[in-house]
């Protein structure tokens, strides 16, 4: 359907972006392609759209997003002159049935190229702490039975052990199990009659599913569901008062946020959970503020993102003094951001150092991290010429890669074929060639 009327609304926008027409047709094909849904838009396209034209829906999506990251704003559609999409499915005010609706499209395998178009939205409102501490009214109707400490414990089980499953051999397939447990045991026990610490206490273990379930989501590349996921687990955590799961999902949208080089938001997202945890312990301040050192570095705030680092390690170093307890956050993850730091700020021979550290002390059920992060340092040392060093490394990540299911980790697997390509006249470069041929799926050769 053609508007008859000129877009005045968008060309208001536009003009305020200072954009050519081809570089605004760029940034929303870029966005497309952040879909899976490459767009092929000049000129032209941005000249009927100005005219009246309307956009396809999916498309009226990218440019509204292609906007807000240009202007550092949400924009919505009224603002851009462009009538909202009426399907709402995603999205609903009741938490609980939320949650349910978006694990029920997670699980249904015909659902998942929709799920897997939405986009990654730098626009998208975040709850405030204030905003959802004691929002529990919407998960306390519809009470069918009574549960207890017992039913708590068991979702946080079934949680331990998918975390697990994803470390040792990535989402694709702990991720159905997730959603399937969340609609189908999670949900009720929500709604179920209980006394008040174990309602609180089952709105946190649900949060931390949330969450995890989110991250996994990330990792095979699926951001915009992704998000979706870490929204429910905010909103859950405020409800459960549960300060620790708020501010960790902050933090999980922050790495996000950063690994897709949305700086910006990345420093936002990482300052909202240190301000949101006035009281951490130092293995949680080691945690938040080394993501606060990396989204600096991306921006190229030099100052902060030492600052932030060295705070890192000092409180890193006070947790390890206290105990030697295995933790989520621990010496491996802890030099692993200072190399993303140091390369963020040009340090490329001073990241592979810290890699290489990082790679020593990391915990051997973290396969999926194994792969990806080999595969990361063999990139940087074939960067810097180490070519036949690189090639070790690779070979190291491809010990593992068969048994991880991970879109990350096929990502940088597809990278690994990319840039040994051109060097296969050295021997080491072809032998991890053709061996890396044998393990890969075809789609990711090339």
């Amino acid at each position: 359907m053609t508007r008859r009327l000129p877009n005045q609304a968008l060309a208001r926008l536009l003009a305020e972006s200072r954009w050519t027409y081809r570089q605004f047709a760029r940034a929303v094909n870029r966005v497309g392609t952040e879909t899976g849904s490459p767009l092929r838009y000049d000129e032209s396209g941005v000249s009927h759209w100005l005219d009246g034209t309307m956009p396809r829906k999916a498309v009226r999506t990218c440019i509204l997003e292609a906007l807000s990251r240009r202007l550092g704003r949400p924009i919505t559609y009224a603002e851009a002159g462009l009538p909202a999409p009426t399907d709402h499915s995603l999205g609903s005010t009741d938490t609980v049935e939320g949650m349910i609706d978006l694990g029920r499209q997670d699980m249904d395998p015909s659902r998942r190229s929709i799920l897997g178009a939405a986009l990654f939205s730098v626009a998208l409102t975040i709850p405030g702490w204030p905003d959802v501490v004691g929002r529990a009214e919407a998960v306390q109707t519809g009470r069918a039975s009574r549960i207890g400490m017992n039913e708590v414990d068991m979702v946080i089980a079934m949680t331990e052990r998918v975390s697990e499953l994803d470390d040792q051999f990535g989402g694709r397939h702990a991720r159905p199990m997730a959603a399937s447990f969340m609609v189908n045991t999670v949900a009720a026990y929500l709604r179920a009659d209980a006394p008040e610490a174990v309602r609180l206490a089952m709105l946190s273990a649900a949060s931390d599913l949330l969450y995890l379930t989110g991250y996994m989501a990330v990792d095979e590349g699926l951001h915009g569901l992704a998000q979706r996921y870490y929204v429910k687990a905010l909103e859950l955590a405020g409800a459960a008062e549960d300060h620790l799961t708020y501010c960790t999902t902050l933090r999980g949208m922050s790495v996000q946020a950063v690994d897709l080089r949305h700086g910006a938001k990345a420093m936002e997202l990482a300052d909202a959970a240190a301000a949101a945890s006035p009281k951490a312990g130092p293995r949680m301040r080691a945690f938040l503020a080394g993501q606060q050192a990396h989204a600096s570095a991306q921006t190229g705030d030099r100052t902060s993102a030492l600052r932030y680092m060295r705070e890192a390690e000092a409180s890193m170093d006070r947790a390890e003094s206290r105990s030697k307890a295995f933790g989520s956050y621990d010496p491996s993850s802890l030099n692993y951001h200072v190399s993303q730091v140091r390369y963020e700020l040009g340090d490329v021979p001073g990241s592979i150092e810290a890699l290489q550290h990082s790679d020593e002390l990391r915990y051997g059920v973290y396969r999926r991290a194994r792969v990806r992060h080999r595969a990361t340092l063999a990139e940087r040392q074939l960067e810097v010429g180490h070519l036949e060093a690189a090639c070790a490394t690779w070979n190291l990540s491809l010990d593992d890669y068969p048994m991880v299911q991970s879109g990350r980790a096929d990502d940088r697997v597809k990278t690994m074929f990319s840039l040994i390509r051109p060097h296969l006249k050295n021997s080491a470069a072809r032998d991890l060639y053709e061996r890396a041929r044998t393990v890969a799926p075809p789609a990711l050769v090339g």
